[in-house]
């Protein structure tokens, strides 16, 4: 049967075959019959030896529940090791993702660090090309208010012209020109980057802001700029209307081509003052992007690094195994080769959870 093994047959041809045969003639032999005698008594042998373990593999085999721990502890412990590797692997993957985010931002940031620079640069050229006019033409003169509103009607759609001469006149921006105020975490953390303050100062006041909610101020910031465009835009096509009727060079009506010659650069400087400082609230939140990726990257690469090292005691676990196998000291070199094991799991856990 499938239960007898071939030796154990072989050693039961050889002692039953001489007994079965005894005293029968040749030809009153059957093959098949011979052959399931032989069978069943090599089944009957086998089914009453004993085996006895050697006391050296013995000695080898675990007994206990620890025991049999800690013979599995080579392998345990290359499972953790490629664990903590594959970890390090992926924290230093997402550091890189975060400086890749952080020079993104920062080059958008300099876009509206640009525009600022323009229009502060605008602003400025139109400040002093006003005081130029004002030194240079009498200074005791009065604007003509009613002369301009005069002409103002003459020309098409005289609504909308009239509507930009009263901010003209007025030299005050709409309210909607201050940038909105962002949330206070938000707030707390600009003004840490306008300080300057050191590193840990910005960790600290940045761990309380999320992501989103830079997000969300940036994008109430950039609308806000796009909304302050689109109200000034008709007050500026208005004022252009009218400027083109009061060109210096071919109007008739120099006095009032001086008015708003004045009138025109006076608000046009505070106008490009306040888009200038719109722009800078959108570069600083930027900017606070930008900090905010590079403190990720920074903690995601520490977070690798600290698994690196958790692998590098997983692997020394898996070598001091290695040793005790070799040298048949399992009770000691196992023994420490699980507690370097288990000190790599409880680190590695606490870094994937606090760090």
């Amino acid at each position: 049967t499938s239960m007898c093994t071939v030796s154990e047959m072989r050693f039961s041809r050889r002692e039953a075959f001489p007994k079965r045969l005894a005293g029968v003639a040749p030809s009153e032999v059957d093959v098949a019959t011979v052959f399931a005698s032989l069978q069943s008594a090599a089944c009957a042998k086998a089914r009453g030896v004993k085996i006895k373990i050697p006391d050296e593999l013995k000695e080898g085999t675990p007994q206990t529940l620890w025991g049999r721990v800690l013979a599995a502890t080579p392998i345990i412990m290359t499972v953790i090791a490629t664990m903590l590797a594959g970890l390090s692997s992926s924290e230093m993957t997402k550091a890189q993702y975060a400086r890749s985010l952080a020079a993104q931002k920062q080059s958008k940031a300099g876009d509206q660090w640009a525009f600022f620079q323009a229009k502060r640069m605008r602003s400025a050229v139109q400040s002093g090309t006003l005081d130029v006019v004002q030194t240079t033409t009498q200074s005791e003169r009065t604007l003509d208010e009613a002369g301009l509103r005069t002409l103002a009607a003459t020309l098409p759609q005289p609504d909308a012209v009239q509507t930009a001469l009263n901010y003209l006149l007025s030299g005050k921006l709409p309210d909607y020109a201050a940038a909105p105020a962002p949330p206070a975490n938000v707030q707390a953390a600009l003004d840490v980057v306008r300080r300057g303050d050191e590193a840990a100062e910005l960790a600290r006041v940045m761990a309380s802001v999320a992501p989103a909610d830079i997000e969300q101020a940036l994008k109430a910031a950039q609308d806000h700029a796009r909304a302050f465009d689109g109200l000034m835009r008709p007050v500026v096509e208005a004022g252009d209307r009218l400027g083109e009727l009061l060109e210096p060079t071919t109007t008739p009506h120099r006095a009032l081509s001086r008015d708003f010659t004045v009138l025109r650069l006076r608000y046009s400087a505070g106008r490009y003052d306040a888009e200038a400082r719109l722009n800078q609230s959108v570069a600083e939140l930027y900017e606070l992007q930008v900090r905010q990726s590079n403190l990720t990257a920074e903690r995601h690469h520490r977070r690798s690094q600290q698994f690196f090292f958790g692998m590098l005691a997983a692997q020394a676990a898996v070598i001091i195994a290695t040793f005790a196998m070799a040298a048949q000291k399992r009770n000691v070199l196992w023994s420490l080769a699980a507690a370097a094991g288990l000190g790599a799991l409880i680190f590695a856990i606490y870094v994937y959870l606090y760090q």
